[in-house]
């Protein structure tokens, strides 16, 4: 994802044979100080630095944060995957879907309007149960719901 590493902080881990990309906190100075919070949006800082919109200058305000002081550095999070839940996923859906068909009505390719992020929902209230108490429940009412959600 990143072509530059400010801190040297890339580096690879060997697990069984799969070979892993990581980005090693203890190469920037400070973060063994930082809530465990913070490490998350350092490691994130690291791994996306482009030296456009995220830079070493964001990385060391981070490094060196201060509970006690007044923020004065906005910092990019970039998250891998974003995970929604119906209520607020739906929205987000038809924004995509109403972009894209006013990039095509101007003509333009409605493909090129995707999210930045792998992008999942998860509607978790729409399952009924119709069938319980056998060994084939599951399998029944996962043949009664798929329809149900179509």
């Amino acid at each position: 994802m990143s072509n530059v590493d400010s801190f040297g902080s890339k580096g690879e881990l060997d697990v069984a044979g799969t070979k892993y990309e990581i980005f090693r906190l203890n190469s920037v100075e400070g973060a063994q100080n930082l809530p465990f919070s913070l490490k998350v949006l350092l490691e994130n800082l690291l791994r996306t630095e482009d030296g456009a919109n995220i830079t070493a200058d964001h990385v060391r305000a981070l490094a060196g944060w201060n509970p006690d002081a007044q923020p004065d550095t906005e910092i990019q999070f970039t998250p891998a995957r974003v995970i929604m839940q119906d209520f607020t996923g739906v929205p987000c859906v038809v924004d995509l879907a109403t972009m894209r068909e006013a990039v095509k009505d101007l003509g333009g390719d409605p493909t090129r309007v995707n999210p930045l992020a792998p992008a999942e929902m998860v509607i978790d209230h729409s399952v009924q149960i119709d069938v319980f108490g056998n060994a084939n429940a599951i399998e029944r009412n996962m043949e009664i719901e798929y329809p149900r959600n179509c």
